[in-house]
């Protein structure tokens, strides 16, 4: 297992969000009506060429040579408390390179154009590696020690602390290697997955799109999609197809070799499945799983099917274009909203459900920790990154001034709130699966929609307002699983031999029927779609935790909205017990199960009701 992955970790808004793409800083600007923060990384180092770097890399490689000298192959000899200083020291090192490799990966997500950045950012990464070399023994030797000998010592309050951290590791005890092809897996990462993940962002950012005479980005072409004029959508819709069409072959070459990477080892951990890696590391069973993406299948023609019908009856049309999706409703007011506006609107919606909560949001809003204007070369979408507890957390936005881009920058202020309170925990206990990690950015969605909608007094607009958080969810439950449907089968196609473009396209198509449903008439050049989530390429099989996420904020804020007492103070701890608690222990001061079949359905009744409530309008 590769000890270092830690650091990379991040949590964002679903992959639909990249459709809303980037533009330039100039008409972001125009549109929200005010110039807007980028993000300060000094409180990790003030710049490539800082000395705390070079220091850093250089006491980390110093005290990870010293690390493995005093305890490579001595772990079963050690005491309860010697085992909890060796982990001790494990963390220090390893929060030493996560804020190293925290900085290089947010400037890349700044400006992967930049090719002093990139070169930058992979000389980080092999560094990385080189020095985590050194540390590979350590959690290799955690899982051979016996079951017996390690529940005697974890009765030491001192080893007990760290039992969350033992029992995550020992996790994967059924799939580890020998130390020597664990070594070699390590090593080779940088010049395998991670090369061609740097490829694919690269490749993103370099493309650029004729719209109207005008060269744009593919973020910004991608926004198109959901302008007013319907024309604009249809030019923006087939120039996106005909520039991935171009470029297919280098997209399909890079889904069929990161997907038989990931297949080779797999295969090497004795894995039941594609997703089975996945899923331990989000530490939820496979039949949890299996059990989401059968009730969202089978809901697809009470949601998506359903809404979709009465967005196109609404637009007049007989058939939807895949251009029509993120659509505005006709009559809605393309009001752009001024990012000290859409501020407010956020704080307002954290303070009033709890205090403290709006305080962690007011730093973050006040702070240069977010970094908020589209701009060339950055990363399309948004996400909120943790790096290390001894700095704070950064936020990625491509604002444009929309209702929905307020929506992401609560989903991503929930992100930054879960990830403060977790710090708490350190580094090793603070990181939350996936499943969970969710939690409280979706729930933040929440508090700000209801907000907005309370207030609203004009009745068109409450409409808009209910229809845009209809969409949302479909976006973030149907369309995620069938993104995830989309993966499970490329993977298990995979395995007979490389996927033609072609056939990639024919999967991509079968499940956007499936999911979208009757109202839409998807064209040929929609084949091409699949190539540009960039989830498909860092993260195989994220996409579920979005739905997951949604389903369950949706149970959560019905105990909320049920009055349930003591439900801040009972949030709040959820938000800080980090990776401490699985899924079920923290759910449980709720009443809440997600083993429980009807779990999911309650989740999905919620949107079913919202879509109830339009029907009616």
């Amino acid at each position: 297992m590769e000890h270092t992955a830690h650091f990379l970790r991040s949590s964002s808004r679903p992959a639909l969000a990249a459709e809303a793409g980037v533009a330039t800083a100039a008409q972001a600007q125009h549109g929200a009506g005010d110039t807007l923060p980028r993000w300060d990384l000094s409180a990790l180092y003030s710049g490539m060429e800082d000395p705390a770097l070079a220091q850093d890399l250089a006491d980390a490689q110093t005290q990870a040579s010293a690390f493995s000298a005093r305890y490579q192959g001595k772990l079963a000899s050690l005491s309860a408390a010697q085992l909890a200083q060796a982990i001790v020291e494990s963390e220090a090192i390893d929060e030493k390179l996560g804020k190293a490799g925290s900085y290089a990966s947010l400037l890349f997500a700044a400006n992967s154009s930049d090719p002093a950045i990139s070169r930058f950012s992979q000389s980080i990464n092999e560094r990385l590696t080189d020095i985590s070399g050194d540390l590979l023994f350590f959690t290799l030797e955690i899982n051979r020690l016996e079951e017996a000998d390690l529940e005697e010592k974890l009765k030491d309050p001192a080893l007990a602390h760290w039992a969350p951290f033992l029992r995550d590791t020992r996790l994967f005890r059924p799939h580890q290697l020998s130390d020597a092809v664990e070594k070699v897996l390590l090593e080779k990462s940088v010049t395998g997955a991670q090369s061609w993940c740097r490829l694919f962002d690269e490749t993103i950012a370099a493309l650029r799109v004729t719209l109207d005479g005008e060269s744009v980005t593919v973020g910004d072409a991608l926004n198109r999609l959901s302008d007013t004029d319907r024309a604009v959508r249809e030019r923006a819709g087939k120039a996106v197809g005909a520039v991935f069409a171009d470029n297919i072959r280098l997209f399909a070459l890079i889904t069929n070799t990161l997907a038989k990477d990931k297949a080779i080892t797999d295969n090497l951990r004795q894995f039941a499945r594609p997703t089975s890696s996945r899923n331990l590391s989000n530490m939820v069973e496979d039949e949890v799983v299996d059990a989401l993406v059968s009730a969202v299948r089978a809901d697809y023609p009470r949601l998506a099917h359903r809404y979709y019908g009465l967005k196109a009856k609404w637009m007049g049309l007989e058939k939807l274009e895949h251009w029509d999706r993120n659509a505005p409703l006709p009559g809605t007011e393309d009001r752009k909203i001024a990012w000290d506006e859409a501020k407010s609107i956020v704080q307002k919606a954290y303070t009033d459900f709890d205090p403290r909560m709006g305080a962690v949001i007011n730093t973050f809003l006040t702070s240069p920790w977010i970094d908020v204007p589209p701009a060339p070369g950055k990363s399309p979408g948004a996400f909120a990154h943790p790096t290390v507890p001894s700095a704070h957390p950064f936020i990625l936005l491509n604002y444009h001034g929309r209702t929905r881009d307020v929506m992401t920058l609560a989903h991503e202020l929930g992100h930054g709130v879960h990830q403060v309170l977790a710090a708490k925990q350190g580094y090793y206990l603070s990181n939350t699966p996936l499943t969970l990690a969710e939690t409280a950015s979706v729930f933040g969605e929440m508090l700000t929609f209801q907000s907005l909608l309370d207030a609203e007094q004009d009745p068109a607009r409450k409409r808009t307002l209910l229809a845009g958080k209809v969409e949302d969810m479909l976006n973030t439950v149907v369309r995620q699983i069938a993104f995830y449907e989309f993966e499970t089968r490329v993977h298990d196609e995979r395995k007979k031999g490389e996927l033609l473009p072609e056939r990639i396209g024919e999967i991509w198509q079968q499940v956007q029927t499936e999911s979208l449903g009757p109202a839409f008439n998807f064209t040929s050049d929609y084949d091409v779609f699949w190539a540009y989530i960039p989830h498909f390429i860092h993260s195989p099989f994220y996409v579920y935790a979005y739905a997951f996420g949604d389903c369950l904020v949706n149970a959560l804020y019905g105990v909320f909205n049920e009055g349930a007492p003591g439900f801040q103070d009972k949030y709040i701890a959820m938000l800080e017990a980090g990776g401490t608690l699985r899924h079920k222990e923290l759910l449980a001061p709720f009443g809440l199960d997600a083993s429980d079949p009807q779990f999911w359905k309650k989740g999905l009744d919620v949107i079913s009701g919202f879509i109830d409530q339009l029907e009616q309008v």
